[in-house]
């Protein structure tokens, strides 16, 4: 058994494989059905593979030299469902993208400075490019460091990401508010297609655990009935059990000294802290004037970093306004931090994905 090169890396608040592309195969099912058999679904606990029985741990990054001189590398994010034989290509990750910029120097791809290197990274399913600036004294990847992130215990080199504005639309629809499924909300788009709804027009107070949330049948049922109103809307290909965009977002005000407190559905299961990409989404939609975040939202001081509270701590981030246009938001900037966990071969598991039976 030889096995297949991999890297099992944290990367912000998320876990998940990382691939060179030259590894994999090319064609997308085959691709799909090894990357199942590699991660352990369909099973519930994810037994016989990598995956930690949770999508925020059943994650995969595919790297590969950038096909353009825009940027140095080009990532490809796969969600690997946890219970059903699915992989989904409908979303990036800004958690994982953290990742793949030590990842690329580690193996090459992007020649390592002394002090710090930049990695430009297209994300391959939304074409936004990002900056990630990555310590390397020495010319060598450290992930050892000060940087302490909500949601990771204990600290680690940090990892400046700048996101560059999204090339769509901020507002799909071009309104500040809809509404959909009776409710109102805010359609948006800041790298991660969300749907922004208010929790108490839901019925709730904004600061219930997770476990409560998807615990709740009529949330849940609501919840879903908003997500899929919102896909004609938003332009999304795919059917609801399909794609995972566009996240449902419940905000409140905040309880913590924050700018706004969230619970971030993902879509099925509710975030323990939040995405990159949906804080950078949530925050831009506190950003703008007539957003259902307004009367919430506290927002800081200009040189202030927005910070989104979460169920298990809070996110900081900038996102910058664009003087005289309140339909647009400028670069988003925000730390993460990542982790080499494991580097590799993976052997993947000799049964096709099909659905299994019950655990017992």
């Amino acid at each position: 058994m030889t096995g297949i090169p991999c890297a099992l890396m944290r990367g912000g608040t998320s876990k998940g494989g990382i691939f060179l592309a030259q590894d994999l195969p090319a064609d997308p099912a085959a691709r799909d059905d090894l990357l199942l058999r590699i991660m352990g679904s369909p099973d519930v606990r994810q037994i016989d593979g990598l995956g930690g029985a949770h999508p925020l741990t059943s994650k995969v990054g595919v790297v590969s030299p950038a096909e353009d001189d825009d940027a140095d590398i080009d990532y490809l994010f796969l969600q690997v469902a946890v219970d059903q034989p699915v992989v989904s290509t409908s979303q990036t990750c800004g958690n994982i993208l953290a990742a793949v910029a030590p990842f690329a120097i580690e193996r090459g791809l992007v020649p390592a400075r002394d002090g710090r290197t930049v990695v430009r990274v297209r994300m391959v399913n939304t074409a936004a490019v990002a900056a990630l600036t990555v310590l390397t004294p020495g010319g060598e990847v450290t992930y050892q460091g000060d940087a302490e992130i909500s949601g990771v215990p204990g600290t680690a080199a940090p990892i400046e990401v700048e996101l560059e504005p999204a090339a769509g639309a901020l507002l799909p629809t071009g309104n500040p508010i809809d509404v959909i499924a009776g409710v109102e909300a805010t359609l948006i788009d800041n790298g991660m297609a969300s749907v922004l709804v208010r929790a108490a027009d839901l019925g709730l107070t904004g600061g219930e655990d997770p476990a409560t949330l998807e615990g709740d049948p009529e949330v849940v049922r609501r919840v879903a009935e908003i997500r899929a109103a919102a896909f004609p809307l938003m332009g999304i290909a795919g059917t609801p059990e399909t794609t995972t965009t566009p996240k449902i977002v419940l905000l409140s005000a905040p309880a913590a000294g924050g700018t706004l407190r969230t619970r971030s559905f993902i879509p099925f299961r509710v975030h323990e802290a939040i995405g990159v990409l949906g804080a950078a989404t949530a925050a831009a939609g506190a950003r703008l004037a007539g957003t259902v975040a307004e009367g919430l939202a506290i927002l800081p001081a200009a040189d202030a970093p927005l910070r989104v509270e979460h169920p298990t701590g809070f996110f900081d981030l900038y996102v910058d306004p664009v003087p005289g246009d309140p339909t647009r938001v400028g670069r988003t900037r925000v730390v993460r931090t990542a982790r080499m966990i494991m580097d590799g071969r993976v052997h993947p598991s000799s049964h096709p994905a099909a659905a299994t039976k019950e655990s017992r």
